[in-house]
């Protein structure tokens, strides 16, 4: 029997811990929306880089409103101070004219640049110090800016490119007066890894850049209705089945002022990628990819006549494939680089020849490389999915043995930074435990040092009870969820449910990151007395060729599949509310919820739909085709995943949210979804953000998330 004084401890310790809970504050709409961004930001590591050819690591410091960029040299651990926002204000700027310290880019190992609204300042790092000029002034308007180190610099202005020497001469690239020629920018709608429209050579001493004419490109119109009256600002949107853009690559030559064409052939409507300039600038490597995106053929062109020279190799697919990385050649080498590919089943890295020959399959297994991070002496860094698809940890993979070993211990999602010889990383990880932790270790001994250990900013919070959940889909493959319970939870009582979801191509919503939910506006939702459930069902990323595939041709049924195993398991607990389930996603979400709704209607009461696909005739060329082919060759795939045929299947409450300046997920998707209701005689409300495109950003944000708990509060609680 417990004694009198055991009985009076226990006592006071479930006094103290009920005491406790009931401090804890629930999340403001503000702080679920926001925080992690703002408010409860977790403390970070700002502007961290490795300073070229040495293994000294800088970051930027604040103490009290001044900041300080600092210099850490490794593994002396030795620290000291070069710069400091004070400092760069009065030499350069007016008073306080910045706010905040800049964001420094590297040129060599002695300089740094920085752009101040379109006012480029160079920096040269001294012992103790830095001594800055003002460099380059380019147009307001110039975009697309690239610096190389050979201090060159590119830009756009509208559609054409233009190049700034060392000393500031200006010269036009292109002078093409049809708007429709686009020249220095990124093609095929950022599909295919594509990012930048512009590829020094490595010495920088010539430039690379992707050509298009979208002439033949039907026009649409993006409503600006900030203006009285309003006014239609027309872009070109490839449709599938539509005509597409072309592209083509050129090369110039600042010492010659010659541009040539490489010579990429028809079909004009190809697709080029993975531009690789070969380090001896020589030669420039193009994947190109056939409209089906079913062969690729990776070639090599003489970078000064344009003349393809061969095709080093080529990769078929029965579905997609989908080329995603440049080349990577090896340090002071070349004759052998590193190609991506999934065509064993996983992404991975194999090595070829410029003869294209393949040498080595660097990493296989059951997982995907996710990042080439560096090079150390005879070994590539890399991240990868090799433990888990729910983490991301740093390894070395020998080049010439294929061996790997892991570099971090901690369980987790971490992202590296290596200095440029590949000795130390820098390390940032976190997990459902770990807010964040940021340290620096040797690739090759044990050193290591933590610079930063963040503290829970959400501690002070009245948090739900989160639990990982393993199901397994039709075919036996596990899906990985997270079920968010209502805090104060009683598994007596019944709880209505959200589902929130994404489900498509290059997402993943389900990892062990901080904090463990993946979301704080799940946790609001779960103080609110809701059960929140995700899961990545078959389509999503970092799951390997199989698992994408499952959805070709058929978008919209395999993941519903999937995402109804999550209702049977939600039906199967004994404090969820079967008749009280709602369903919210967000673009592919959209179009998934607004899917479950109509295709499945007596499964949710309520759902909130934003930015939704709702007929994938109207989406774009590189992305809908990849997936689900034309219209001309798969036109049951598309009429089964067409949402605008299916409205008069709603049974329960639907919000439709659409920002009106769409030019993603254009507006007319949800425009004639209601039109079609209306036509039906069915009730579906609506709410449009003017003004906004894809998504709800900042302040505006806040207004959103509000909107979409009131709708699940008024519909479902």
């Amino acid at each position: 029997m417990l004694s009198n004084r055991v009985r009076f401890l226990l006592a006071i310790a479930l006094f103290n811990t009920t005491f406790s809970s009931a401090q804890k504050k629930n999340f403001t709409i503000a702080e679920a929306t926001n925080g992690l961004s703002t408010t409860l930001a977790l403390k970070n590591i700002k502007q961290p880089s490795w300073q070229p050819g040495t293994t000294c690591f800088f970051q930027v410091e604040k103490d009290g409103k001044n900041e300080w960029l600092v210099r850490l040299s490794i593994p002396e651990i030795k620290k000291d101070t070069v710069e400091s926002l004070s400092n760069l204000n009065n030499r350069l700027f007016a008073k306080d004219s910045l706010k905040g310290m800049p964001s420094f880019n590297w040129i060599d190992s002695k300089q740094v640049y920085f752009n101040n609204r379109n006012h480029l300042v160079l920096g040269v790092l001294r012992d103790q110090d830095m001594k800055w000029k003002q460099w380059l002034t380019l147009p307001k308007d110039a975009s697309n800016i690239t610096v190389d180190r050979s201090k060159k610099v590119v830009f756009t202005l509208a559609n054409n490119l233009f190049l700034s020497l060392s000393d500031g001469t200006p010269i036009q690239l292109t002078n093409d007066a049809d708007k429709n020629i686009i020249n220095g920018q990124a093609v095929h709608r950022n599909e295919f890894g594509i990012d930048r429209g512009i590829f020094f050579s490595p010495k920088g001493n010539l430039i690379a850049y992707y050509r298009m004419n979208q002439r033949m490109v039907k026009d649409y119109p993006i409503i600006n209705w900030n203006p009285i009256p309003a006014v239609a600002d027309i872009i070109k949107y490839p449709m599938a089945g539509d005509s597409s853009h072309e592209v083509t690559i050129r090369v110039f030559d600042p010492a010659t002022r010659h541009t040539v064409e490489l010579a990429t052939g028809a079909p004009k409507d190809q697709y080029l990628t993975s531009v690789t300039w070969s380090p001896d600038e020589r030669f420039i490597y193009v994947a190109v990819l056939n409209r089906a995106q079913n062969h690729l053929w990776l070639n090599q062109y003489d970078a000064h006549t344009g003349n393809r020279l061969k095709t080093l190799f080529e990769e078929e697919s029965k579905t997609y494939v989908e080329p995603q990385h440049p080349l990577q050649f090896l340090p002071n080498d070349n004759n052998r680089f590193i190609w991506w590919s999934n065509k064993d089943g996983y992404q991975h890295l194999y090595l070829y020849s410029t003869q294209g020959e393949q040498l080595k399959e660097l990493t296989k297994g059951n997982y995907d490389v996710n990042e080439i991070i560096g090079f150390n002496e005879n070994e590539v860094i890399i991240t990868s999915a090799k433990e888990s698809p729910l983490e991301k940890h740093g390894y070395a993979v020998n080049l010439t043995t294929g061996k790997m070993r892991r570099l971090d211990k901690e369980a987790g999602v971490h992202t590296l930074l290596t200095s440029e010889n590949g000795a130390f990383i820098f390390d940032n990880y976190t997990g459902k435990a770990v807010p964040r932790v940021c340290k620096i270790q040797s690739t090759q001994t044990n050193f290591s040092t933590i610079l930063l250990k963040a503290s829970n900013t959400l501690a002070e919070y009245n948090r739900p009870s989160i639990k990982d959940i393993t199901l397994k889909a039709s075919d036996g493959t596990p899906l990985y969820g997270k079920l968010i319970l209502p805090t104060n939870f009683d598994e007596t009582k019944k709880y209505p449910v959200i589902v929130y979801l994404y489900n498509g191509p290059h997402v993943q919503l389900v990892r062990n990151t901080f904090p463990e939910s993946g979301n704080l506006w799940y946790e609001y939702m779960a103080q609110r007395g809701y059960v929140v459930f995700t899961m990545d069902g078959r389509g999503s990323a970092n799951r390997g060729l199989k698992f994408e595939q499952a959805t070709f041709h058929q978008l919209g049924t395999v993941e519903m599949e999937d995402q109804l195993k999550g209702v049977d398991y939600l039906k199967s607990l004994p404090f969820v509310d079967s008749k009280r389930m709602g369903v919210h996603g967000w673009s592919f979400g959209g179009f998934m919820t607004t899917s479950l709704m109509l295709r499945h209607p007596d499964v949710f009461k309520v759902g909130v739909a934003g930015g939704p696909v709702m007929d994938w005739r109207m989406y774009e060329v590189m992305y809908t085709e990849r997936y689900m082919g034309t219209p001309q060759t798969n036109s049951e795939g598309y009429a089964n995943a067409n949402l605008l045929t299916k409205t008069k299947e709603l049974k329960g409450k639907l919000l439709v949210i659409h920002g009106t300046d769409d030019a993603t997920v254009v507006w007319q998707h949800s425009i004639l979804f209601l039109k079609n209701a209306i036509d039906q005689n069915v009730q579906v409300d609506y709410f449009v953000y003017p003004g906004y495109e894809h998504n709800v950003r900042g302040k505006d944000r806040v207004h959103l998330m509000q909107k979409i708990s009131d709708y699940f509060d008024n519909f479902l609680k």
